[in-house]
This record gives C-alpha cells, sequence and structure tokens, in this order.
C-alpha cells in the first residue's frame, strides 16, 4: 500500500470549463476557491488531477507529514 498522499488545492475557477472538469472537481471533494484536500496517491486520482491540472495545484506529503 502506498503511503504517499496528495495535497490538492482548487486555484482557478471552473467557469467557462466543461461540465465534465466540473465534476472532476467536485468528485475530488473541492468545492470553493483555495480549498485544500489530501487524497491517497493512486492510479485513477492521478488521472483525475492530469485531466484539471490546469485548475489546481498538486504537492506530495508522505502519511506522517499529512496528520
Amino acid at each position: 500500500m502506498s503511503n504517499k498522499r496528495l495535497r490538492i488545492a482548487y486555484v482557478k475557477s471552473v467557469i467557462g470549463y466543461s461540465q465534465r472538469q466540473k465534476g472532476t472537481i467536485r468528485a475530488l471533494g473541492l468545492h470553493h476557491l483555495g480549498d485544500v484536500v489530501e487524497q491517497d496517491d493512486t492510479p485513477p486520482i492521478r488521472g483525475m488531477l492530469d485531466k484539471i491540472s490546469h485548475l489546481v495545484e498538486v504537492e506530495e506529503v508522505g502519511k506522517d507529514e499529512a496528520a
């Protein structure tokens, strides 16, 4: 099991972007600009981040750092 986590910050509005990208932002648990969430570093999450990389900032953190 991976001990890496990703800290994801929502930094750019989805206004003017497709409904699919808006849904991806919501699926990651982001609701308002400036929100920050932590997710496990898994291939599905990485794929989601690839699709919306222009809207978020991603930082890798270890599990011990995440707490």
